[in-house]
């Protein structure tokens, strides 16, 4: 009887293992190292795009675009009129009390649309230690770097021409890793 207890017990333990949430985070590979974002569930549209978009690989063949020290480092497609128009890649904002342009904040990148519609092939990564707080509000911040902010930091520092664009390409390749509690906590504190 208690051999059987004890396997009974044992399946219990082991289905509820694999029932255990499994969390997106994001994954940016860059010559310069890895960046991971934690996305945030209070931003679901934004969060589901980006995973989206990742899982497609769409921005697999893309770069930093943009890189400015204290300010940000921009990824995805360039400020195109494509990019900002196409109803297909618009956003509708999501601005959460609370969560905020901070140092590694992860946003969408917008246009000067009075809707404030984010387009989603663009992102952005805060690089001021400050934060940039004059753009709560205006831009929808849907995620953290919670490792690999070293890596942004000599991202933003890259010689730029005159348009803040890297010299040498910095490409970028984001894939979406699903990590229980504990993977995500051993990520963090490797």
């Amino acid at each position: 009887m208690k051999k059987s207890v004890l396997v009974a017990i044992a399946c219990i333990l082991s289905s509820l293992s694999f029932a255990q949430e499994k969390n997106p985070i994001g994954m940016i590979e860059t010559p310069k190292g890895n960046v991971y974002i934690r996305l945030f569930d209070e931003t679901p549209n934004h969060k589901q795009s980006f995973i989206e978009l990742a899982e497609a690989g769409y921005w697999d063949s893309l770069t930093f675009n943009r890189v400015i020290p204290n300010f940000v480092a921009q990824g995805g497609c360039p400020d195109t009129e494509e990019g900002f128009n196409d109803p297909e890649y618009l956003l509708e904002p999501e601005f959460v009390k609370g969560i905020t342009h901070i140092y590694g904040a992860v946003g969408a990148g917008r246009d000067g649309n009075p809707g404030k519609l984010s387009a989603r092939c663009q992102f952005y990564i805060v690089q001021n230690k400050d934060g940039l707080h004059r753009l709560d509000n205006d831009y929808t911040v849907f995620g953290q770097v919670v490792k690999g902010m070293d890596v942004v930091d000599q991202i933003v520092y890259q010689k730029r021409d005159s348009k803040d664009e890297p010299v040498i390409p910095v490409t970028l390749k984001i894939s979406i890793l699903y990590l229980s509690d504990a993977e995500f906590h051993n990520l963090v504190n490797l």
